[in-house]
């Protein structure tokens, strides 16, 4: 329940701007500017009680306090190690990152590129650090994560062996700024260790909040040159890599000193005039620092001696730095894959810069609510959260077939915080997503998910290629004017996970989430006392005595007897709770007791109650599953969104994720009471209530 009130708490602060890069979440609720202060006041360094200098924070497995990589570690800060070290030497170049004991190449390619924009840099490497003004050990690097920015402090205390930093550092031996920043990412990921191995635009996107884009060299569009020098004149950072057949290959390298399953920063491409025709070229960096290309157009190599001796000044450095220019077809045919982040998801084959709009969606699959796994398990996909966008405006130079307009867009799954439950043992899930026209008879519903019946009838009109493990998948669409229902999932059901879904649009589109209304209209039996007849009010004063009045007990003894004798469901038994709720819900006298006409109205619906839930449990196993709960609940007359339907999962649903009777009725009872109680306090019926600290707890109490 904390954490419920917390995620709310969060997202009526993230409407007044918090996560904003201006405005970022503290993360871990520490203070950089306070936690400074405290410091200098004190005259004391900073010691950073959240990432401590000690082994836990290295890593777990690899990297785990009995390893041998991590005997003979020494924790020192700069100034132990260096007589006048520096935060940055003469501005942040990509020549500052050079790879140590520590496999995130890919984090250090996203790094590399970080350097070419120093606007973008600035927002992510905060200005007015250093080791001379104002010193006190402590330093801060602001991070995109998921939809916010969140402000991360580290401690100068850094990692070494024999008097050298072990993980990433700068050429310069004296500046330190991007060993404080892998610190900071590895703190936000929960370890070193959970560094290790990625996607070079993981890190793009957590530098700059953009949204990636995958080519295979090997398919790459005709104009893809162009695409390249167009995104590193926006700004976008660009990342490539050799793919491995096998774990063996793992930075292998070849006979031309390229280093496969490895992740290189694409910094440059120039086209030169080579022997009277012109000839693309492309510049790469290797984070090493070091083992650079041999082939043509390498330093040094004989074929600059045949172009403009100005552009061979400008272009040819002859520095063992990691960095070397090759020809673009010899990087097609060398390399596999190329990974685009753009900043904003402009077209890039476009001659024309624009904005587009952009809609961020939290969601969450759970087991037993609205984990449903991919289309191959039609039981269970349903009931995977639905998203709905409603593209109106036609872009302006539209790429449709034939004279029809056409509507872009860019359609981004990221799956969250999987970096820091690597720890756990947990890796990532295989996510895609699937897009389906909606019909117009279906365009204006918006209170309740699609059933499994649309899903069983209507084809998807666009998908990602395939499920892949990756944190994020995105494509772009180009689609017909109209109604989209996006459906993210993993591939298999009843995997837990957190996601935002990114939708970029070229023109305005409203979206939304399918299913987020929350409404009742249970089945309310209208009795009088004529109505009942002898028989059921002879029962009645046997079961309840000589008062006439059933208590809790006397209940609970009742419809035990009642469910013991069915064979078709399945049932522990009513608990006391239970039953005191029941009559909670129809004591109108506040007796604590349940009259001959209360009891009436209750036994009407608890029938009711049992033909719903019978005409859910669809295999006849005498219990419901978890994700038919959302059919049950609808034909009970509760409309609940998807947060409501993974609270009663936790609930009411076993390890097995299934529901018996008494834990049916036991919650369909305790959502009228909620509804009942919250319309009886909503007097303005305005949708809100305001209670003191006192009333509360009596409400939660009952």
């Amino acid at each position: 329940m904390a954490n419920v009130a917390i995620k709310l708490a969060r997202e009526k602060e993230a409407l007044k701007g918090l996560g904003s890069n201006q405005n970022a979440v503290k993360y871990l609720k520490q203070d950089f500017e306070a936690l400074k202060r405290q410091c200098l006041q004190s005259g004391t360094l900073f010691k950073d009680e959240e990432f401590p200098a000690c082994p836990s924070v290295l890593g777990y497995r690899d990297l785990g306090p009995y390893s041998p990589k991590t005997q003979g570690i020494i924790w020192k800060r700069p100034p132990e190690l260096v007589p006048n070290p520096q935060f940055i030497v003469g501005g942040a170049t990509r020549t500052d990152i050079c790879q140590g004991e520590l496999g995130d190449c890919w984090l250090l390619a996203a790094i590399a590129s970080l350097t070419l924009d120093q606007e973008i840099l600035s927002r992510v490497v905060p200005k007015d650090q250093s080791f001379q003004k104002n010193y006190a050990g402590i330093f801060h690097f602001q991070f995109w994560q998921y939809g916010e920015w969140v402000d991360v402090v580290v401690d100068d205390r850094l990692p070494t062996k024999n008097g050298q930093l072990l993980f990433l550092h700068s050429e310069e031996g004296s500046e330190f700024w991007s060993a404080l920043l892998e610190k900071a990412y590895a703190k936000l990921n929960g370890s070193y260790e959970a560094l290790a191995g990625g996607s070079t635009v993981e890190g793009f996107e957590d530098f700059t909040g953009g949204i990636s884009e995958s080519y295979d060299l090997r398919k790459a569009p005709s104009d893809l040159y162009q695409i390249i020098q167009k995104a590193l004149q926006a700004g976008s950072l660009l990342g490539c890599s050799i793919d491995i057949t096998s774990a063996a290959e793992t930075e292998a390298i070849t006979s031309l000193k390229l280093v496969k399953g490895h992740a290189y920063s694409v910094t440059g491409a120039e086209e030169v005039n080579y022997r009277g025709r012109p000839e693309k070229l492309v510049r790469l960096r290797n984070p090493w620092g070091e083992v650079e290309w041999t082939g043509a157009w390498s330093d040094n190599a004989p074929q600059w001696n045949y172009i403009d001796p100005k552009q061979k000044a400008a272009l040819d450095k002859q520095a063992d730095d990691g960095e070397f220019w090759m020809s673009f077809s010899d990087f097609q045919r060398n390399f596999t894959r190329l990974e685009i982040c753009n900043l904003t998801p402009d077209t890039l084959t476009s001659n024309h810069v624009h904005k587009w709009g952009m809609t961020l969606f939290n969601g969450n699959w759970r087991r037993g609510s609205t984990a449903g796994g991919c289309q191959n398990y039609p039981a269970t996909y349903w009931t995977n959260p639905q998203f709905k966008i409603r593209l109106d405006e036609p872009d302006d130079n539209h790429t449709g077939s034939g004279s029809e307009p056409c509507c872009s867009i860019l359609v981004g799954l990221m799956q969250k915080n999987r970096r820091r439950q690597k720890r756990m043992g947990e890796g990532l899930l295989s996510i895609g997503y699937s897009l389906y026209q909606v019909p117009k008879e279906l365009g204006n519903q918006t209170d309740v998910h699609l059933s499994r019946d649309f899903f069983l009838t209507n084809r998807p009109v666009a998908r990602t290629d395939t499920y892949v493990n990756l944190r994020e998948v995105s494509n772009r669409f180009h689609l017909a004017q109209g109604e989209y229902l996006i459906v993210p999932s993993t591939f298999e059901p009843f995997k837990d996970g957190d996601f935002c879904l990114r939708v970029f649009t070229e023109k305005q589109a409203k979206a939304q989430e399918m299913g987020d209304t929350v409404a009742a209209n249970p089945y309310e039996p209208h009795v009088a006392g004529k109505d009942i007849d002898s028989e059921f009010k002879s029962l009645f004063q046997k079961l309840s005595g000589e008062n006439s009045e059933m208590t809790a007990d006397e209940l609970q003894t009742v419809l035990n007897r009642v469910v013991s004798k069915r064979r078709d469901i399945n049932s522990d038994g009513f608990s006391i709770n239970t039953c005191r709720e029941m009559i909670s819900l129809l004591d109108n006298h506040g007796t604590g007791t349940l009259d001959l006409l209360e009891f009436k109205i209750l036994w009407m619906k608890i029938q009711k109650y049992l033909e719903i839930y019978k005409k859910v449990d669809t295999d006849f196993s005498g219990t419901i599953d978890a994700h038919e709960m959302r059919n049950a609940l609808t034909e009970a007359g509760f409309t609940l969104n998807n947060k409501i339907q993974h609270s009663i999962a936790l609930r009411y649903a076993g390890s097995k994720m299934t529901i018996d009777f008494d834990g049916f009725v036991a919650c369909m009872i305790r959502l009228e009471t909620l509804f009942k109680m919250f319309q009886m306090l909503d007097k303005d019926k305005h949708g809100v209530v305001q209670l003191s600290l006192a009333e509360w707890l009596c409400c939660t109490l009952v």
